[in-house]
């Protein structure tokens, strides 16, 4: 089935300059501008991916087109990148829209709100005020799924599946305990690190190591993953997490109980990022909301091996929802 996927569904690859910086869209199905479409023709849903971290778009491919073919094709699934963890290959095309907002409107573009404000500049500025948005986050876009939820209440979000979601107490879980000191202490020797080993290689080189890297991990790309080793989206990876273990401390209780009927959480078993106590901790206090705890030992980088297992869960979860649509 995998296999047919990758064949059938159609893949737009877009680089556009959205709050002024380079930034990758990845379309699953045929619309590929929706404000071109007829308003008879325009899709009445969009399914809006948001990544974690690192936000490398191409690796979320397998899971968008997955979900397109399990909700039978009937809406669009895009993904974004995160500000400055892409640069734009040579020969590619820069989209640019008169109202595309300036990144120096935006204070720290490449840091964690401004990654919020990033994500809302492109739904205000590619997606038409009336169709309805189902919005999926996965990680740290969960954190920012719900900033969205809290800062455009007018946008027409139906649905926010919250996957593998970091949403509180990151530099306390296992795995930040052991980030935390890399990336926020030694973050400018990582730097120097990466600017060294990795800005004196040429493409060829990058290319053949990524090839070997995704073989080794049994893995393929449809577009290109260059930017895993392009030092300048690294730095912006690592300045990224840094942020996040400093600033994702607190759970944003008001958004989650103003916005719980539209809000499903689900939970991993074997998650170092958001153990299952925190699983625990969010149901005593939300008796009421929808969070599921994963009984199929999927890792938090689901994309890599579980994305149809993961689309398959969406889509069942979508069902009725798509059905009122």
């Amino acid at each position: 089935m995998d296999s047919e996927i990758k064949e059938e569904v159609p893949v737009h690859e877009e680089f556009i300059l959205c709050c002024g910086v380079e930034t990758q869209v990845l379309k699953c199905g045929p619309w590929t501008n929706l404000f071109n479409e007829p308003r008879a023709n325009r899709p009445k849903l969009l399914i809006f991916i948001i990544t974690g971290n690192p936000g490398f778009s191409a690796f979320y491919v397998p899971f968008a087109k997955a979900l397109y073919s399990s909700i039978n094709r009937r809406f669009p699934v895009w993904v974004i990148s995160h500000a400055g963890h892409v640069l734009v290959p040579k020969g590619k095309k820069i989209l640019i829209t008169s109202d595309d907002s300036n990144a120096l409107d935006i204070n720290d573009i490449y840091g964690l709100q401004g990654q919020v404000e990033h994500k809302l500049a492109f739904l205000r500025t590619h997606v038409p005020k009336e169709i309805k948005l189902v919005v999926i986050g996965h990680s740290v876009g969960c954190y920012i799924s719900l900033e969205i939820l809290k800062l455009a209440p007018e946008l027409p979000i139906i649905r926010s599946f919250l996957l593998f979601p970091t949403i509180e107490r990151m530099a306390e879980s296992p795995n930040g305990r052991i980030a935390t000191p890399l990336l926020c202490q030694l973050r400018y020797a990582l730097y120097v690190f990466a600017y060294l080993l990795l800005k004196p290689w040429p493409e060829k080189i990058k290319s053949f190591v990524i090839r070997i890297g995704l073989r080794m991990m049994n893995l393929q790309s449809e577009f290109s993953v260059l930017n895993v080793l392009e030092p300048f989206c690294l730095a912006n990876v690592a300045y990224l997490g840094g942020q996040e273990m400093m600033k994702v401390v607190k759970r944003d209780n008001e958004t989650i109980k103003t916005y719980l009927p539209k809000l499903t959480f689900y939970y991993g078993t074997t998650d170092a990022w958001c153990p299952t106590e925190y699983y625990e901790d969010i149901k005593k206090d939300f008796p009421e909301g929808d969070f599921r705890l994963c009984e199929k030992k999927i890792p938090h980088a689901f994309i890599l091996h579980f994305p149809q297992e993961m689309a398959d869960m969406v889509a069942d979860w979508l069902k009725d929802d798509l059905s009122k649509i």
